[in-house]
């Protein structure tokens, strides 16, 4: 799950196709770390294998970019039984109990000492601001500070890279690193697990307020099945309770900021 996800609310068809006997079939993109590619890196790879290998499954993935089609040609045209990591509240999908709420933040350079908490703060109308978009839609927390006229000075950092090209979505903190944009608003699961290995300290706070009028800066993430299939939620379920402490390492591994 990603800022694409939070971006892919959208129609889903209503279907509900059974899963595979002794099979895992999950949906995952190929190239979004740090949350899964085809070589198995991301923390969701690593959430899938567990999951699987509790249930005692073959894991088999389909892999499909996630773009505003996403749900639609994958999970909702059969190719798999699971998402990995989507927002609780999608409507499209039936989700699970969450397993971890994580929050958009604030990423600088520790060195600059900004200080930095709110999206209300008067030094953000001058500063060069890195946003995320997919497509032609920005990251959330950007419609707060379009409200406030706060438009010319950010900065677009597109999360879908050229073909072929290994982790896109790095370039938001690769700008922070070299001094191109002052402050960068992202997704904190990106944020935590890519200033992990900037060359230069980096700071992440979370964005304050929590919310804009009706949109969400902070999300409760799940897995997703088809919707209306419970029997498979409550087996994902069971495996996320009885295994939280091993899906908390998972999350910690990888930096990714949890907010409560």
């Amino acid at each position: 799950m990603c800022f694409r996800f939070l971006s892919l609310f959208g129609t889903a068809m209503l279907c509900c196709a059974a899963a595979s006997p002794g099979k895992l079939r999950v949906c995952a993109d190929p190239n979004n770390m740090p949350f899964s590619n085809q070589q198995g890196q991301g923390f969701e790879n690593k959430l899938a294998e567990l999951v699987a290998a509790k249930l005692g499954d073959r894991l088999e993935y389909t892999w499909w970019s996630q773009r505003k089609s996403f749900i639609k040609e994958s999970l909702d045209q059969g190719s798999c039984d699971v998402l990995i990591g989507v927002p609780s509240a999608l409507q499209s999908v039936t989700t699970t109990t969450p397993y971890y709420r994580s929050t958009y933040v604030f990423v600088s350079r520790r060195d600059r000492k900004l200080n930095l908490t709110s999206l209300q703060d008067a030094r953000l109308n001058s500063w060069r601001i890195g946003i995320h978009i997919v497509g032609e839609d920005y990251a959330p927390p950007a419609y707060a500070l379009a409200r406030r006229g706060i438009t010319s000075n950010v900065v677009p950092f597109s999360l879908f890279g050229k073909y072929g090209e290994e982790n896109p979505a790095a370039k938001i903190i690769d700008a922070v690193e070299a001094g191109e944009v002052d402050v960068a608003i992202v997704w904190g699961p990106l944020a935590g697990y890519f200033a992990k290995k900037a060359k230069v300290p980096l700071d992440i706070v979370p964005v304050s307020p929590a919310a804009f009028l009706t949109i969400p800066f902070t999300y409760d993430i799940s897995l997703g099945v088809r919707k209306g299939n419970e029997v498979l939620k409550a087996e994902l379920e069971r495996v996320l309770k009885a295994e939280s402490a091993d899906v908390q390492q998972i999350l910690s591994q990888y930096g990714l900021p949890q907010v409560h």
